[in-house]
Formats: structure tokens, sequence, C-alpha cells
């Protein structure tokens, strides 16, 4: 009794058929006195049950899981829309101050209704190919500042962030869970120092580099998703468009 009780509901489930199957089979013998023809017709399904896998498997199985990593996918470009909405442009906006070749990826990612697939497929071959840089020292008041603004912003988003990391969904999308743990690694960092104007050049240099994998890692995810948002979401798109970080010329009234 104890090995029936520790049956999984499928194996039980799969018994049960089989002794219902063989049932059924008696009970055409009983009544149609045709044994020859019961166990032609068992025969034949037998026969036919490894077309019956590849279809069930292969074909209708596949169709369903393909569906359902689609709903998947839909439900975490949500969640990078709220990531986005809530700390990423902002912090891109704010990281394209201090690259020292940010005309250059400027004129990349002067994203405008105009765009095609075509023309964020030939933005992702250029920001492939480049080198992210952030110029942050101790000298300058205005990277200082820089420091801890991006601080008290990443901190105060810790909430979020945890809860961003909690989706079970991020398994399936890498490159964003890749930019969620710099994010928090950045902050951790800045986080463990308390003067941030009285620091090593040293460390300066540091910082420079985990702000420049964040750089780089947003630029990637926020061309992704904004292409997202041309396929699917125009309204979306427009407002997008409107506030992108990397257009000096960007305003979100419309004046035309």
């Amino acid at each position: 009794m104890k090995f029936i009780e520790n049956m999984s509901w499928r194996v039980k489930l799969g018994i049960f058929l089989v002794i219902l199957s063989a049932f059924l089979y008696l009970l055409d013998i009983i009544i149609f006195h045709d044994v020859e023809h019961v166990f032609f017709y068992i025969g034949i399904d037998t026969a036919f049950l490894p077309l019956e896998i590849l279809l069930v498997v292969l074909v209708i199985e596949s169709a369903i899981s393909e569906r359902e990593k689609q709903n998947m996918m839909e439900k975490l470009n949500m969640v990078i829309g709220a990531f986005f909405s809530e700390v990423g442009t902002d912090l891109l906006a704010s990281l394209t101050q201090f690259d020292p070749n940010t005309d250059r990826i400027r004129n990349i990612l002067l994203v405008n209704s105009t765009w095609s697939d075509r023309d964020f497929d030939h933005s992702k071959e250029k920001i492939q190919n480049l080198n992210f840089s952030i110029k942050i020292d101790g000298e300058s008041i205005e990277s200082i500042k820089f420091l801890e603004s991006i601080k008290e912003e990443l901190v105060g988003k810790r909430k979020f962030l945890l809860a961003l990391l909690e989706n079970p969904n991020l398994l399936e999308h890498e490159s964003f869970t890749e930019l969620l743990w710099a994010v928090f690694h950045l902050m951790e960092e800045l986080e463990h120092r308390k003067d941030i104007s009285q620091l090593p050049v040293a460390d300066y240099k540091h910082l420079s580099g985990d702000t420049a994998r964040v750089y780089g890692l947003l630029i990637n995810e926020w061309l992704e998703y904004m292409e997202h948002l041309m396929n699917n979401y125009p309204y979306l798109f427009s407002l997008a468009i409107r506030t992108n970080p990397f257009d000096p010329s960007a305003k979100v009234e419309i004046s035309e």
C-alpha cells in the first residue's frame, strides 16, 4: 500500500488507463466473440502508437510550448518596460553626460518613427563593435555629484530592483538578468563608500569600470526594448522616442 501511495499521480493515471484499456478489449471479446479481430485492431493501434507520439510530443506539445514561451516573454517585456520607466531611462540620460564618445553613440541611437527592423539590426551591429567608457575622477565636481546622485537613486530603488530579480521569468532572459546584476553591483560598490568625494584615484577608475559595464548593458537592452515597442506598442514607442536619452533635442510635448 505504501508503494502505491508513493506513486505520482501520472504513474497512477497511466496504470489506470492501461487497466481500463485491457478491460474494454476484454469486454469486446465477451460481447462479439471475435478474438481474432480484437487482436488485429490491437496490432493496428500499437503500430500507430509511434505516429501518435510524434504528433503529440513533437508537433502539438512544441506548438503549446512556443505559445507559452511567447506569453512569458511578453510578461518579461512588461517587467523590462517597468525597469526603464523607473530606473533605466534616467540612468542612461545621466551616464551619457560622462561618456567621452557620446557623439558617436548618439548618432547610432537617434531612434525615430521611420525606423524599421533593418535599422535596429544595423544599430545593434554597430553597438557590438564599440568599447564603452565612462570618465569619472575625483577632480571633477560634476563627476562626484553624479556618483552621489546615482548612489541615492539606486539605493532608493533597492526594493523595486529586488522585486524584479524575484521574477522567475528572468531565467529566460540572460542579458536583462546580467544588466540587473551589474546595476546591483554598482549600487553596492557606491553604498559601501561613505564619502565619495575623498576616494583614491585608483578607486575612481574602478568605479568608472563598474559604471561603464552598466552603461554598455543598458544600451543594448534599451535598443532591444525600443524594437519591441516599435513592433508591438506604437503608442509606447512614440513616447519612448520623445524621451530618448540619446537625443538632446527630444521633447515629450508634441508640437506638430
